[in-house]
């Protein structure tokens, strides 16, 4: 049968009632090829059963071969596969047989094909499962960041203003940083420091003060 670029795919659905793990393989060549062709199919899963129909209808100088295999996933695979291919200089025709199947046949298919649906639907849980894990380890990690960052930027901005509060000298700081350091010894010998400093730049301004109160000299000129 000649293929041409300009002709339309035919698209066809198949249903798990429609498969099946007979085929049907027409426009064989009729060189007692059915070993070869044995052969071909084999690649694609364990065949059972080889053998030609006599009984069918076909062209002339081709024959038509009924195969059995032993999982219908090998049958289906070996049709996507085979059909519309060249084997020995013909293009060869796979179809499904499911008027062959017995009615155990029938069963275990259907069978099958529910454990096949069943897995793909745990496979797909599962793995919305592990996307929810991971992305709740991430937002746990990034909540810890945060909190790592916010705790020294915190830290550092308590040091920047035990630092401005030791230059300026405010009581304000002092309200808001009772203590400099965790034993209580220090934080005495702090307030001790602090007051005679106090002390200190009382006695300065006020020595200061007195200085600026004498009388301003009017002229420039130097005395002797």
């Amino acid at each position: 049968m000649p293929k041409y670029k300009d002709e339309p795919t035919a698209v066809r659905v198949y249903t798990v009632c429609d498969e099946s793990k007979f085929l049907i393989v027409r426009n064989v060549p009729s060189l007692g090829c059915g070993d070869q062709l044995a052969q071909l199919f084999s690649t694609y899963g364990q065949v059972e059963e080889c053998k030609p129909m006599d009984a069918e209808d076909c062209e002339q100088y081709t024959d038509v071969y009924w195969i059995k295999f032993h999982q219908v996933n090998n049958a289906r695979f070996a049709k996507r596969k085979l059909d519309e291919s060249v084997f020995l200089g013909n293009r060869i025709q796979v179809s499904y047989a499911p008027q062959y199947e017995s009615l155990s046949d029938t069963k275990e298919k259907l069978e099958g094909r529910r454990k096949e649906v069943l897995s793909r639907l745990n496979h797909i849980f599962l793995s919305s499962k592990s996307k929810s894990k991971v992305l709740r380890c991430l937002i746990s990690v990034s909540i810890y960041v945060c909190h790592r960052a916010l705790c020294i930027c915190l830290r550092k901005g308590l040091f920047i203003l035990q630092a401005v509060e030791r230059i300026t000298n405010c009581r304000h700081w002092t309200n808001i940083l009772h203590e400099y350091f965790p034993s209580e010894s220090m934080n005495r010998t702090v307030h001790l420091v602090r007051d005679k400093l106090n002390k200190i730049q009382s006695t300065s301004s006020e020595h200061t003060e007195a200085g600026s109160s004498k009388k301003a000299r009017v002229d420039n000129r130097r005395r002797i």
